[in-house]
């Protein structure tokens, strides 16, 4: 009894801290209903989908939403969303549901929509920003009118087992909370009004329930070592090696064939590491003052792009960034008292959308940072990042043995210099 009591208490401990980000203590999804008016079966609720991660957004084709009525709930209409199938309604006669089914899978419309069926914040095929990225794209919402369920606060039954998909696994959502009622102003913001009844629903991600393998990996250089640093073997996984196409491959120029599947399925370019993205991380330049760092990143699958990509790197020397080159840039300060991560991503228009596969899938960016020449060195690795993460995911570090050293022979040219610059002190002396 004691070794199943442990274990669970073992599970529960490990499902909360694979859910937890230490350099986004507070990223998480927060979906929130309000009820804005009662029908007579039922009440009318706008439903908001707020991305409160700092660096993981919902790229297409876009969030899916399921949960399960508490009682016999159906919805007979929907505003800025739809249901993925109707269900069986059979019963119905006359003014016909739009969903009957006792869990719903509901998605965001498409853009272009006829004006009627738009909603605020709605109809962007489900692509959500990430909050550190643009706030006011982080934002997705749609109206549901509600039927067969209370018509007050107190017979009001909240629905349960939520899921998210964005858009695939690794979101889990905690249960239903009520909370205070969201209060709204009105569009001359002379007069506040409030939801009759508001609850809230709260997902957060895990990587480790995403997929079992990483998704990227990342290889070091250096100006002062000609040893290039590359990914890991195998870095993520080895087994789509049998479907891999080699960059020369004829396969690659027929037509449709960066056509994306419906199961998502990737073509990946073959590789020693099988990663679809690779970071790139070469020490470029040393100056007196600042040091220069080359960041690239590699696409290697032929049937994605990613669009609003973002990468986040930790290493100690961010706390002192003096220019991004071709990236946007924005530290990221889960705790006041440290500043060594910060978040790149693309300029607008001009590189937020990584390219397929290919001569174009690549973006980068030069940076400059001053040194602070109390921690500054190039030995043991200390100018390469601690932990760098792709659209969210921590991507694979080659192991510290493998990085680009500073050689010996540095130090003693160094060494050589100073004794040669004394020899000459000395005989000028004499000479004296």
């Amino acid at each position: 009894m004691r070794f199943v009591i442990s274990a669970l208490f073992l599970l529960v401990l490990l499902s909360h801290a694979a859910a937890y980000d230490p350099l986004d203590p507070n990223g998480n999804v927060t979906i929130k209903w309000d009820i804005v008016s009662w029908t007579p079966d039922g009440y009318v609720a706008v439903v908001t989908m707020n991305n409160f991660q700092m660096y993981r957004h919902i790229m297409s084709p876009g969030w899916t939403l399921g949960w399960t009525w508490a009682k016999k709930e159906v919805l007979w209409s929907m505003v800025g969303a739809q249901t993925t199938e109707q269900g069986d309604c059979s019963k119905f006669k006359g003014n016909i549901p739009h969903c009957c089914k006792k869990t719903p899978t509901v998605v965001d419309l498409l853009p272009g929509v006829p004006y009627n069926q738009q909603f605020t914040n709605c109809c962007k095929g489900g692509v959500l920003s990430a909050w550190g990225q643009d706030p006011q794209a982080a934002v997705s919402a749609f109206q549901v009118s509600v039927g067969l369920a209370g018509t007050s606060n107190k017979t009001v039954k909240l629905p349960k087992n939520f899921t998210l998909l964005g858009p695939g696994p690794g979101y889990t959502c905690g249960p239903a909370k009520v909370v205070p009622s969201t209060t709204f102003l009105t569009p001359d913001r002379r007069r506040k009004t409030q939801a009759l009844m508001t609850w809230n629903v709260t997902c957060t991600y895990s990587q480790f329930l995403a997929r079992k393998n990483p998704n990227c990996c990342v290889s070091f250089s250096s100006f002062y070592n000609e040893t290039i640093t590359p990914c890991p073997s195998c870095a993520c996984g080895c087994q789509k090696k049998n479907n891999c196409v080699k960059s020369d491959s004829k396969i690659l120029k027929m037509v449709g064939v960066n056509t994306p599947r419906k199961d998502n399925a990737p073509l990946l370019q073959c590789t020693h590491h099988m990663c679809p993205v690779r970071v790139h991380w070469h020490v470029k330049l040393n100056y007196k003052d600042y040091w220069r760092v080359k960041v690239s990143i590699t696409n290697f699958n032929y049937r994605l792009n990613y669009t609003l990509w973002s990468l986040v790197v930790q290493h100690p020397n961010l706390n002192n960034v003096t220019q991004v080159f071709s990236f946007d840039y924005k530290p990221l300060v889960p705790y006041e008292s440290i500043n060594d991560t910060g978040m790149f991503y693309g300029m607008k228009y001009y590189n937020d959308l990584l390219m397929e596969a290919g001569p174009f899938g690549n973006v980068q960016s030069e940076v400059l940072l001053q040194k602070d020449k109390n921690t500054f060195t190039f030995k043991e690795g200390w100018a390469f990042p601690r932990k760098v993460y792709f659209n969210g995911d921590e991507c694979m570090l080659p192991p510290p043995d493998t990085y680009p050293f500073l050689p010996n022979s540095a130090h003693q040219d160094l060494y050589s210099i100073a004794t040669v610059i004394a020899a000459i002190l000395f005989l000028l002396m004499s000479f004296w």
